[in-house]
């Protein structure tokens, strides 16, 4: 894996983690193997990333491996899979997919809030961003660039990123 699928992989698995745990608590009542199988998730989706659709929801990916796993935990520990009635687990799934059709949930919904956030920041800001975060220029560099001292280059990238936070905060791709 290469530097950006690592940094990618981090950010889905930070977003994605508080549901995958909750899926989880739906299927077993072991805190132990609720952790258990948390981990293992994690490290069957981190192997198994280059068959992933980044163009679609993670989350459903990955709550896939979960319950496979789940199942296989119940087959191991030759106990029967907690059953819940049927308007239970419908209003998991809804609540599920609520969750999928939040604005953002895809890799490519991200990416492109992005873009329109930084289309959106003032000349000054949108050129230092630029600079530090798509061409991969030291903040030094940036500075001699613009023609700044290193502590206005710095406040200007520190602006640059709220101004880029909040603004995908409105647009529902970073949380609150």
């Amino acid at each position: 894996m290469n530097k950006k699928s690592h940094k990618a992989f981090e950010i889905l698995v930070r977003e994605n983690s508080r549901m995958l745990t909750v899926y989880l608590h739906s299927l077993v009542r072991d805190e132990a193997a609720i952790d258990d199988l948390f981990q293992e998730a994690m490290v069957v989706a981190w192997r198994r990333l280059d068959e992933c659709d980044l163009d679609r929801p993670f989350g459903p990916w990955l709550r896939g491996i979960a319950s496979r796993l789940a199942l296989a935990y119940y087959r191991q520990q030759k106990l029967s899979p907690v059953l819940l009635h049927e308007t239970v687990l419908n209003a998991v799934d809804r609540q599920f997919e609520n969750i999928h059709l939040l604005a953002g949930d895809t890799w490519n919904h991200k990416v492109a809030a992005l873009r329109e956030c930084i289309d959106a920041l003032p000349e000054k800001q949108k050129h230092i961003i630029n600079g530090r975060y798509f061409e991969g220029l030291a903040a030094t560099e940036v500075a001699e660039r613009f023609e700044l001292t290193l502590e206005a280059c710095k406040k200007r990238i520190q602006r640059g990123r709220a101004m880029l936070a909040q603004c995908l905060k409105i647009k529902g791709v970073l949380s609150a």
